[in-house]
Order: C-alpha cells, then sequence, then structure tokens
C-alpha cells in the first residue's frame, strides 16, 4: 500500500529536484511509524534508475533528516534496505556496490550516524550486506583528494573517464584488502570493460604494496595477480607494462617511502617464485647499483 503512495512522489521527484515539494507531500501523508519506509522506497528506486536519480536521492535523504526523518529513522531505512539486498540483485546486480556509496554519502552527509557501520562489524552473514558495508567503510577511509563524497554519483563535476577508472580500480583493490575475496575483485575488473587499462590495476597493486607495512599486503596482492594471471583477466602485455611503470618511478617512490626498493625486489622475486611475471622482468627490476641477492635461506647465491 506505501509502495503505491511513495512511488509516484519519488518519480515525480526525479523529474523536478524539488525538495521541498516532497517534503510537504510526506507530512500531507501521516505516515507515522512508517515514515522511516519512505527513504528505503527512494533508495531502492533509484538503484533502477540513473546515477542522477542516486544523485537526486542522496541529496533528498540529506534535506529530509533533522526536519521530516531522524538519524534512528534513517537508520532503519538503511537496516531495511541492507535485508533487501538479496532480491534487490536479482534486478539489479551492483545493487550492493551501489548501496555502499548510499551509506558513504548519507554518514559524510550527516544523515546517519557515524557508528552505524561499526554496529555491524563481525555480525553480518549476508554477503551482499557485507560487501556493501566494506565498500562504505573503504570509501568513507580513503583520503578525500581520491573519493569526494559529494560526486560519489560521478554526476557532479566532470569526472575524466580515466580518473574514474583509477578511482575505482584503486577502490577495489582496498575492498580486496579489506575483504580478502579474489572471485568479487575479478569481477569488479571484468565489469569495468577496459582490458587495455589493466596496466593500471597491476600498477596501483604494487604501489600499495610498496606504500603498506607488514607482509600481508605483499602475499594478498601476488595472489590477486597471480589470479588475474591466471584466469586470463590480464595479460602478459599488460603485466609488464605495470611492473615496467613502478621500475620507472621507483627513484620518485622512494621519496616518500625510503625502503621502496628492498620491498620492491622482495615482491619482485615472490611474482617470479610463484609464476606471475617472466625471468626477464624479474631480472629487469632496478637495483641500486648492487648484485641482488636471493632472499634469505638459499645460500646467499647472487643472482644473475
Amino acid at each position: 500500500m506505501l509502495e503505491k503512495t511513495v512511488n509516484p512522489i519519488v518519480q515525480e521527484y526525479f523529474e523536478h529536484g524539488d525538495t521541498k515539494e516532497v517534503q510537504a507531500l510526506l507530512k500531507g501523508l501521516n505516515l507515522g511509524a512508517h515514515k522511516y519506509e519512505f527513504s528505503s522506497l527512494a533508495v531502492s528506486l533509484s538503484l533502477e534508475g540513473k546515477a542522477s536519480h542516486r544523485e537526486l536521492t542522496s541529496r533528498l535523504l540529506s534535506d529530509l533528516s533533522g526536519k521530516v526523518l531522524s538519524q534512528a529513522d534513517m537508520a532503519r531505512a538503511f537496516d531495511k534496505i541492507l535485508k533487501e539486498l538479496p532480491e534487490l540483485i536479482l534486478d539489479t546486480p551492483e545493487a550492493p556496490k551501489m548501496l555502499g556509496q548510499f551509506l558513504a554519502r548519507a554518514i559524510a552527509d550527516h544523515v546517519l550516524p557515524m557508528a552505524f557501520l561499526e554496529r555491524y562489524k563481525g555480525k553480518v552473514d549476508c554477503v551482499h550486506a557485507r560487501a556493501a558495508l566494506d565498500r562504505a567503510a573503504v570509501l568513507l577511509s580513503m583520503k578525500r583528494e581520491i573519493v569526494r563524497l559529494d560526486n560519489v554519483w560521478g554526476v557532479g563535476g566532470g569526472l575524466r573517464p580515466v580518473k574514474h577508472l583509477v578511482k575505482e580500480m584503486i577502490l577495489l583493490l582496498k575492498e580486496y584488502l579489506v575483504s580478502g575475496e579474489v572471485s568479487e575483485a575479478e569481477r569488479c575488473l571484468r565489469d569495468l570493460e577496459v582490458p587495455h587499462f589493466h596496466h593500471e590495476i597491476v600498477y596501483e597493486a604494487i604501489v600499495m604494496v610498496l606504500e603498506s607495512t607488514g607482509d600481508t599486503a605483499i602475499h594478498m596482492m601476488m595472489k590477486l595477480l597471480q589470479s588475474f594471471w591466471k584466469s586470463g583477466l590480464i595479460t602478459v602485455d599488460q603485466m609488464n607494462r605495470g611492473f615496467q611503470r613502478v621500475y620507472d618511478e621507483l627513484p620518485e617512490i622512494c621519496l616518500d617511502v625510503p625502503h621502496a626498493h628492498s620491498i620492491m625486489e622482495s615482491f619482485v622475486d615472490l611474482c617470479y617464485q610463484e609464476s606471475v611475471i617472466t625471468k626477464h622482468l624479474r631480472d629487469t627490476c632496478p637495483s641500486r647499483g648492487r648484485k641482488r641477492f636471493v632472499s634469505e635461506g638459499d645460500g646467499g647465491a647472487v643472482k644473475n
């Protein structure tokens, strides 16, 4: 019943974009305890629409927040959509990713409390809900200059396609470091449909390894590149180009990451051992004018 009343209001709003009109209509509906469902219906409808509809919906939630709907109402609405994800993905396979973007934007706009994501930590069984919550967490943790959340739908400014692709690839890699799900990372890369630009993900993955602390990223990124390579998602040419770009930029990277050379050598050796890269690519790794040694434990033999 509620859908029959709410859907036309939302669809009309997508045409006129006037949030004040929606506020007035919503007050007149006297939805009582069900008013939170207005937000969940609006978000669900926009998932099926265009990016501009999602931008309008994010703005609408921001304008209704604190006036017609409280943070608690908004939290209930998003709880409801998270539960509905298994049905929503049947029509919209991208729903978890988009809902993650909605959540991040809502938290950035103070529509949802910061603690919203915390409440779910370690308590989510549904893989789709987890994907949405992980994406939101990653978006919120990323530097403002990489992802401006007021432009999360890509319709606010003139985002150049290449910039947008780089952003998506960085996001994909950060999400993988959080979730460890190789198959999801593969799916996201395939969905971008830019095989000619796959050298970028190789490049970004290596840079993340160089900037990371500890060994976790080294092993995870090797595993990811190995999977991309074995499945044929990344060609030898794209793999070589990605590594070569890092080789060329190592002197600059070393200014910010003093140990970049030694991390790079460890990563290159590991990738070679695991058949991710060719011997030639391993041997062309820059090594500040000294012979490179094999990792400890194999007699310190000098590499040729």
